[in-house]
């Protein structure tokens, strides 16, 4: 029976467990004592690099170590022959080790000992030899001596500095420098190249100096060499003709021609194309450095496909590119391409990917028993294919002692029941013509008893259902079987609850009270038996009985937290509290006092969530409860409340996968409980997390649970109502389901291939309640969906993906996966079908067509490619279109590339937003998931002629009497050739009304300007303008403006006024009517005229039924009171002067005034009728006439004051252009006038004012 209280009877029954030694190779551990006593072939630990260059003026140190027991003997040969380092006093090989160092500064030429070394360590066991060491010394040579001519260049022309550095060994690294030691400022213009040259795109004046230098700096030997100053002159075109014949004697001259702008040329490397090869695994790089006006700009695609995202770079102002860690994948053409305003070049660079040999399978150290077999694999690639070779204990497999136990199949030595004589050292060679790879790999016979590597009598301390370890670390040659016994039974531990790892470790997956004891592992082989004794104590885990629970607590009052645990007994708790998961505050308020914790004096920062957390030495426990701080009721609290959480939880009626749990309900508070929830947490895959299993209704106290096999269950209940969810109740003691076979497979499996060559196989894990047991794994089964009738399968870990490599592009699999445990298979699984990795289409859409069904929109059909070279889900198609140019311009200059996608499997595809009268270039190209395939042959669609857009402006000039000047610009988008314009106008009248119509048509020769006459004067026209081709009319432009009543050619009318005034008032005037005033300043010298200023009247006003007031009852009695106030005023003003009030005389005089320099009064009737425009603050409605802005809006005039503002006229003044720049004040300051002096201002000049 399954349940809390089963227990295993595992000591009666027996069956065997083992651990079962299946041949394979057998692995020394790494502790030291083994290491020390075992015998071993020699393994070289550290050597010089293969390529060793030196420094001459140091002492050489050639390293050579190696380990082995015995311990190795070391020896060097030299160019191939022995090296006899006692015969040289300056060789000496350092204490226990290979290594040579070499007296070069006591007086020794590093020259003498140049050549190839090669190390060998040896014992009984074999000989390890090193890699061949070249030794040469590093070089730094410097400049040949040379007479460098200046450099004279004209603007604009390119140049190239030429370095030349010489061949040093490492290669120096070079820069350009000038006499102050500083380096040149580099950009697009000016750039130094890989080869050391500086290159100039284009020079400018400021390129002149005589101090360009090359430095070479050779880092091993830390020196730099300087190569001689080149001087450069850069010369104006008006300069060189001058120049030339002062330096033409034996001096170079460049650019003797005008050197203007001009479209990129690529300067390095040369001609349209160029070859490079490069090793796998170094760095790229790709130069391209172009000459042109303005300086061009570069970049870089690679034909057929992408640039490496995350290995690739642009250097040196994009002139270079860079790319890292060079793969095979990366052999293909490259284009860089130069780029101005001008034009373009291009230069294609073809990379060829070569591989020095690199291991696929490096050949590992074989440690085997008497009898066992065994193999070496040497197996590298590389470009051109390595060749393999074997030696043993460095001589030539085939000059070597024969062995019968060894077997050499190309890559793979195989052994065959070995014997301790076999043991050797092998080395192995793989090599090309781009370099070698070296592997020593010893094969080493043993024959060692069993040792125990575990400490003896070790106690293990476990909590009830969690896993037991116990350690049992061995050595022995053969490898020993294993063997584990309980309480000195003679009965060998056996059955599903007990699993043996191939290291000797016992693990019991659920340890239960009955499993403390004593354990013995033993381990035998054919040369001894050894054994181990291990202590197992269960303990019983510690729970919390009485969780803290959750409270609200008004300010100002006491919460208390109780924390109730059980634990084993040997075992002494310890209990912290904290506050949202971080220590108490330290605040004295806060007392915990070991499982309760009290906090005095709530207030509102004690709210939050508060955990007691129990730890022992083997296990730790935790409760947490929240703190809700209320603030002090002022009405009485409300009787209805959540309920209490559910209490007494009960577990009875146990099976393997069901338990029934009871509880009694709590407290409801006045609210009926609705339903019970039941959640549950299991320790093994989500300690600590609750989830939800069942609900049950508010009346029921009991439940039958359903439950998953290999789970450790404790439950807990949750009442609600309608208020809320009670606390949750206390935790049930613990219910263990005992394991079985999966119930189901995982799901949502798929088949998707990331690569051509391969398909990653997906699935969705199995929950850990879905585990049903130990020892999970998946069965990943595939084959073939066609021709392949045997599923290969692979059993792997607890994993969500598996790769298959190695299969055809885009080929369909079934797949399947089923979950294995301990205890035996899922289910049949279902079978999916997936493909394998997808790749670039084949071939381009064939036979592409171009239907033009209007001036905007072309139809383009092709045929599809065929099936099977879409290698993969077809996607679609894309139509890669471009405009080359108009038809009327006839300009190169072309757009940016634009993409329209086609989804599915189509052969057609409408090409809308053409432009119209336009030639474009378009392909189409065949998409998968992959990417695109090749671009079909490019295809010229020529769009026919539409009808234009509207001029691009339209304003109205000259305005006069009866014409006015129209002028406009043409359409900015012709879209065809413009055949003319059409205009119409016609008059507006005084009430908006529009009248007849006037059509003219005007040749689009040139024409943007038309002057109408014969037009009525002062009249409102709109006009209506629109350009056609032969297709038809365009959108149209309009506009208004109005004729001039009058230009000043008839007689006009005159205003005499003195030179005093400062404004007039005209009379009688016509409504909504354009005047035009100037002001004329007369004198015997002559006149002056002010500027010309256009205003409009006013639309006449709207008659409206007037009634005459002054024969209203209210108006008269109105009138009335105002009379009796004004009487009684004068009364008391009267009374109050006989009293001796004085008058203010000095007012009375002040108040008389000149009458002829008092104002119009305003019961004339001036202001009431008429209005100038520069006094409209009511009307803003433009005018579009004569002497208007463009948009129709009118300008001030000289002055923005109003009439009725002005005083007596002040002084007035002319300029020399006639224009009147009078000073206005709006209330003249009075003066005391005194005898019968005249106050009027005297004028500059003695003129009459008129209008004319």
């Amino acid at each position: 029976m399954a349940g809390m209280k089963s227990s295993r009877r595992c000591s009666c029954s027996v069956l065997v467990l083992l651990l079962i030694h299946l041949g394979a190779a057998l692995e020394v551990p790494l502790d030291p004592k083994i290491l020390d006593e075992l015998p071993q072939p020699p393994t070289i630990t550290n050597q010089s690099p293969k390529d060793y260059i030196i420094d001459p003026r140091d002492n050489i140190l050639i390293q050579c170590d190696a380990k082995g027991n015995p311990a190795p003997r070391f020896s060097w040969t030299r160019n191939g022959t022995h090296f006899n380092i006692d015969k040289d006093p300056r060789v000496i090989m350092k204490p226990d080790s290979g290594t040579l160092l070499i007296d070069i500064v006591g007086g020794g030429k590093a020259e003498t000992y140049e050549g190839e070394y090669q190390c060998t360590a040896r014992n009984d066991r074999g000989t390890a030899v090193s890699n061949q060491i070249v030794i040469r010394q590093s070089r730094s040579p410097m400049w040949a001596k040379e007479k460098i001519e200046p450099k004279m260049v004209q603007e604009g022309t390119s140049l190239v500095l030429h370095c030349d550095p010489p061949s040093g060994l490492p290669p120096p690294i070079i820069f350009w420098m000038d006499n102050s030691m500083q380096r040149f400022t580099q950009d697009a213009r000016v750039s130094q190249g890989l080869n050391g040259d500086l290159y100039f795109s284009n020079v400018q004046p400021e390129d002149t100096r005589a101090d360009y230098i090359c430095y070479a700096r050779f880092n091993h030997t830390q020196t730099i060499q300087q190569k001689q100053p080149i001087s450069v002159k850069v010369m104006t075109l008006n300069a060189v003709n001058e120049t030339y014949g002062v330096y033409s004697n034996g001096t170079e001259l460049f650019g003797d021609s005008l050197v203007g702008e001009r479209r990129p040329n690529i300067l390095t490397p040369k001609g349209s194309s160029s070859r490079k090869t490069v090793l796998r695994g170094q760095i790229l790089y790709l130069e391209c450095i172009a000459e042109g006006l303005p300086t061009p700009v570069i970049s870089w695609t690679k034909e057929g496909g992408e640039l490496p995202a995350h290995r690739v770079s642009e250097i040196n102002f994009k002139k270079t590119l860079k790319i890292i860690r060079v793969s095979e994948a990366d052999a293909g053409k490259y284009r860089c391409t130069a780029k101005n305003y001008l034009g373009t070049s291009s230069h294609v660079i073809t990379v060829h990917v070569k591989a020095a040999p690199y291991w696929i399978n490096e050949p590992k150290n074989l440690v085997l028993s008497p009898g066992e077999d065994g193999s070496l694999i040497c197996r590298a690639h590389g470009n051109p294919k390595p060749t393999i070779t074997w030696m043993v204990n460095s001589f030539p497999i085939d000059n070597a002692p024969s062995d019968i136990s060894r077997k050499i199949m190309d890559d793979t030595i195989s052994f065959a029941k070995v014997q301790v004589s076999s043991s050797a050292v092998y080395q192995c060679n793989a090599s090309n013509v781009h370099g070698y790879l070296l592997a020593n790999a010893f094969v080493n016979v043993l024959a060692e008893t069993p040792r125990m590597l575990s400490e003896p009598d070790q106690v293990y301390q476990v909590i009830a259902n969690k896993p037991a370890l116990l350690d049992c670390a061995f050595f022995g040659s053969p490898i020993p079987q294993i063997q584990w016994f309980k309480d000195n039974q003679g009965s060998v531990l056996h059955g599903e609850s007990y699993m043996l790892h191939e290291n000797g470790t016992l693990e019991i997956a659920f340890a239960q009270k009955n499993d403390s004891g004593i354990y013995t592992c033993v381990a035998t082989n054919t040369h001894g038996v050894v054994q181990n004794r291990a202590v197992l104590q269960i303990k019983d885990p510690t729970t919390i009985i009485k969780q803290p629970r959750y409270q609200s607590v008004q300010t100002m009052g006491t919460a208390t937290f109780e924390c109730k645990v059980k634990h084993d007994s040997t075992l002494s708790p310890t209990i912290i509290w904290l506050k949202n998961n971080e220590e108490l505050p330290d605040d004295s308020r806060h007392r915990p006092s070991g499982d309760v914790l009290t906090i005095l004096d709530v207030s509102e920062e004690d709210q939050g969530s508060y955990t007691c957390v129990v730890n022992t030495t083997l296990d730790t426990n935790s409760a947490t409860a929240v703190l809700t701080v209320l603030a002090r009721p002022s009405t009485p609290a409300s009787t209805h409340d959540r309920p209490d959480p559910p209490a007494d939880l009960e577990l009875t009626n146990p099976r393997d996968r069901s338990v029934q749990l009871s509880w009694i309900p709590g407290e409801e508070h006045n609210s009926p409980t609705g339903k019970f929830v039941i959640e549950y947490e299991e320790d093994q895959f989500e300690p600590g997390v609750w989830r939800h299993l069942a609900d049950v209704e508010g009346i029921e106290t009991t439940a039958e649970l359903q439950l998953s096999p290999f789970v450790n269950y404790i439950f807990r209940v949750v009442a609600v109502n309608e208020i809320g969810r009670s606390e949750p109740s206390l935790p049930s003691e613990h219910y263990y389901t005992q394991p079985a076979a999966p119930d189901e497979n995982p799901s949502g499996v798929e088949g998707l291939g990331t690569d051509p060559n391969n398909l990653v196989i997906t699935w969705e894990p199995l929950k850990g309640v879905q585990h049903n047991g130990p020892g999970l794994t998946y069965k990943v089964s595939w084959r073939q969906k066609v021709g392949d009738d045997e599923w290969t399968s692979v059993l792997v870990a607890n994993v969500s993906k598996y790769i298959v490599s190695g299969t055809p592009e885009f080929s369909p699999y079934e797949l399947k996966v089923q979950a294995f445990n301990s205890f035996g298979a899922a289910p049949k699984p279902e079978v999916v079908t997936g493909y394998s990795g997808e790749d670039l289409p084949m071939v381009a859409p064939s036979n592409v067509r171009v239907h033009v069904v209007n001036s905007t929109l072309a139809k383009v059909h092709w045929d599809p490619v065929p099936p099977k070279t879409v290698r993969g889900f077809l996607k679609g198609y894309k139509i890669y279109y471009r405009k080359q140019g108009s038809l009327i311009k006839r300009n190169k200059r072309h757009t940016e590339m634009k993409i329209l996608t086609f989804s599915g499997d189509k052969s057609h595809g409408m090409l809308p937003g053409l432009e119209p009268f336009s030639l474009y270039k378009l392909n189409v190209r065949v998409f998968n998931g992959k990417g695109e395939g090749p671009a079909s042959a490019d295809v010229t669609l020529r769009t026919p002629e539409g009808v234009p857009s509207s001029p691009e402006y339209l304003k109205i000039t000259s305005p006069m009497l009866d014409s006015l000047t129209l002028q406009w610009a043409p359409p900015l988008h012709p879209n065809g050739i413009l055949k003319g314009y059409t205009l119409k106008y016609q008059p507006i009248n005084s009430t908006h009304e529009l009248g007849p119509l006037v059509e003219i048509t005007i040749p689009a020769e040139n024409e943007t300007t038309w002057t109408l006459r014969n037009l009525n004067y002062s009249t409102r026209y709109k006009f209506y303008l629109n350009a056609f081709t032969s297709v038809g009319a365009g959108s149209k432009l309009t506009e208004e403006a109005i004729t001039v009543m009058d230009e000043g050619n008839g007689p006009l009318d005159k205003l005499q006024m003195n030179a005093s005034q400062a404004f007039i008032v005209l009379r009688d005037l016509l409504p909504e009517t354009v005047y035009n005033v100037r002001i004329v300043a007369e004198s015997q010298a002559g006149q002056l005229r002010s500027k010309d200023e256009r205003f409009e009247t006013r639309p006449p006003a709207m008659a409206s039924r007037q009634v005459d007031i002054a024969t209203q009852g209210w108006f008269i009695g109105l009138m009335c009171a105002i009379a009796l106030l004004i009487l009684i005023l004068l009364i008391v003003c009267f009374i109050k002067r006989n009293k001796g009030g004085k008058y203010p005389v000095k007012e009375k005089e002040d108040a008389h005034a000149d009458p002829e320099i008092q104002p119009m009064k305003e019961d004339d009737g001036a202001f009431g009728e008429y209005r100038s425009l520069e006094s409209d603050t009511e009307d803003h409605k433009p005018l579009k006439g004569s002497r208007t802005p463009s948009d129709g809006t009118v300008k001030k005039g000289v002055s923005d004051d109003s009439l009725v503002d002005y005083g007596e006229g002040g002084e007035g003044q002319f300029n020399e252009d006639g224009s009147f720049i009078g000073q206005y004040s709006g209330k003249k300051e009075k003066e005391t006038v005194e005898g019968n002096e005249s106050s009027e201002a005297p004028s500059p000049v003695n003129a009459m004012n008129s209008f004319v």
